[in-house]
């Protein structure tokens, strides 16, 4: 039998079961939608990443106290970071630029009658070149206010919003733990990065935090939660962290483990983008699970098929046509429904994927490789799925058939 005859036999039996072919679809189709769907929103996932983090800036590092393992292993964070290490960094380390030491702590920010928790960010007036911030309006920490431990603050633009709608705050007062600051500067929306947002942040000198609102905690100094710092260009980077780690070691005395960790805005992003590779991939497999069900649809509506179909295939059998003719058809019929499923999945998942990044800050883009392994995957399935159903009805016996009839 010719092919194409083939196929339009296969066509007009699955048009003629419209709801039972539809339904069979519709496995493969939520398959290859949610392969898609869930490679594209990963694919967002890792870019929105990669984006958060080039926007630190190719040289910046961050010191952070205690090592990794320590950090993994231990829910209390250990106090081995001073004012003094970071002084000490910007002084003797010829590669580095600025440095910004910090002391994070959470707060009640009171002004009048609204009151909200916010994340306390004490720091100096580097901060800003070192993490590319910007001010709105009024001003940023200064010498001054270090040396003075003066109380005033700096508002990140969304807490300022909630605290004082449309007012200008510049110059208002508001209330931490008891004590009154001034707002004497709104920064620039910088957005939120990895469950960090730096727009509801209060940004006070570090001294004033260290001195006023959580007091001195390390005996070797002035306890910092980080250090960030700017190596002078992007290829001092490597050079800074080792002259950075060598340093720290001499000061801490250590001989063993290091107590800190040095990482590069690069060594965050490969941490990153081994995560979201490996979620995406898991997703993927999960998504994938249901074209195997929806394989199995297939093989199920087609063993049905040859059932209802024995004295069709008994009266064709009996007129001439060879098993081979059977197969064929039975395979096509197999392979169309799989087919159709795979393209209008292809469709679904290319669909929510736009969704996603219309309603969303996920950037999801479509994968043309997830595209074209969804839909020859969903092929094979109805190739391979349809083999069994298609062999069956080939063998049967042309007069059997026919009495069963």
């Amino acid at each position: 039998m010719d092919i194409l005859e083939s196929v339009k036999m296969a066509a007009t039996t699955l048009v003629a079961n419209k709801l039972r072919s539809s339904l069979t679809m519709l496995g493969i189709m939520i398959g290859n939608a949610s392969v898609i769907a869930m490679v594209g929103i990963g694919q967002g996932a890792q870019r929105l990443a990669s984006e958060q983090f080039e926007a630190l800036g190719p040289n910046v590092l961050f010191v952070v106290p205690g090592s990794q393992a320590t950090r993994n292993t231990t829910l209390e964070v250990p106090k081995t970071l001073v004012l003094e290490d970071a002084r000490a960094i910007a002084t003797q380390v010829p590669s580095v630029k600025e440095v910004a030491p910090q002391i994070n702590t959470r707060q009640l920010v009171t002004y009048r009658n609204k009151n909200t928790n916010a994340t306390i960010l004490g720091t100096t007036s580097d901060y800003l070149s070192v993490r590319s911030f910007d001010v709105e309006t009024g001003r940023f920490i200064t010498e001054q206010d270090i040396k003075r431990s003066n109380q005033v603050v700096m508002l990140g633009p969304e807490l300022a919003k909630k605290l004082f709608d449309n007012q200008n705050p510049i110059g208002e007062q508001l209330r931490i733990k008891n004590l009154s600051f001034q707002v004497v500067g709104i920064m620039k929306p910088k957005g939120s990065a990895l469950g960090d947002n730096p727009d509801e942040t209060v940004y006070v000198p570090i001294t004033t935090v260290a001195n006023r609102i959580v007091g001195r905690t390390s005996p070797y100094g002035l306890e910092v939660t980080a250090i960030s710092l700017s190596a002078k260009d992007e290829d001092s980077t490597g050079a800074a962290k080792f002259q950075v780690e060598n340093l720290l070691r001499l000061r801490h005395k250590i001989n063993g483990e290091d107590d800190f960790t040095v990482r590069s805005q690069k060594d965050l992003l490969t941490i990153v983008n081994t995560i979201t590779s490996g979620l995406t991939l898991m997703l993927a497999a999960i998504a994938a699970i249901s074209l195997f069900v929806g394989g199995i649809g297939v093989m199920n509506i087609m063993l049905v098929s040859v059932t209802e179909r024995t004295q069709e295939i008994g009266l064709r059998k009996a007129i001439g046509a060879q098993e081979q003719d059977i197969l064929i058809q039975f395979i096509i019929e197999a392979v169309i429904l799989s087919a159709a499923g795979g393209l209008f999945g292809t469709m679904l998942g290319v669909g929510g994927i736009s969704l996603v990044s219309a309603f969303s800050p996920l950037k999801a883009s479509i994968s043309p490789v997830a595209v074209i392994v969804a839909v020859s995957v969903s092929g094979g399935i109805g190739l391979f799925f349809g083999v069994v159903p298609a062999r069956r009805a080939a063998k049967l016996d042309p007069i059997v058939a026919l009495r069963s009839a």
